[in-house]
């Protein structure tokens, strides 16, 4: 059962951003699944490595940090090693390589508190982990 939980979370996750991006983009990629389902699921190991009395904005940064660096890893993969053209951002300001910038590092942190909060409920639900809880001040 514990093998499951991750393909578990990482096909919800993949599946959902593949989502985000037909309906803000229009478009996505197999590859977008693959990116994003990682990153659902490391994002959704805060809470499980880190105890829940860190605050949801700092766990927030946390998340969007590891999609950022999950982010330019695949990026310099996907777009620069293999030329699959999936994503640039090489026209947005405080790029890197094209594969990250700061505007959309912004927007992670957004999509970081929705992750997080769905993977702590999605594991009470479906795996029986500790009901979330959360604290949203520095104790």
């Amino acid at each position: 059962m514990r093998a499951v939980r991750p393909l578990v979370l990482c096909s919800i996750g993949g599946l959902l951003y593949v989502l985000c991006e037909l309906v803000f983009r229009g478009r996505s990629h197999w590859t977008m699944f693959v990116v994003g389902g990682l990153c659902f699921w490391l994002i959704g190991l805060i809470n499980e490595v880190i105890p829940w009395n860190m605050p949801v904005w700092l766990q927030c940064i946390i998340g969007a940090v590891i999609i950022t660096t999950v982010e330019f890893i695949a990026g310099c993969i996907i777009n620069i090693w293999l030329g699959w053209q999936v994503w640039d951002y090489s026209g947005l300001p405080f790029n890197i390589l094209g594969q990250v910038c700061l505007p959309f590092t912004v927007l992670w942190c957004l999509l970081a508190a929705a992750g997080i909060i769905l993977d702590d409920y999605l594991r009470y639900w479906l795996f029986g982990a500790e009901k979330p809880h959360y604290t949203w001040r520095c104790t």
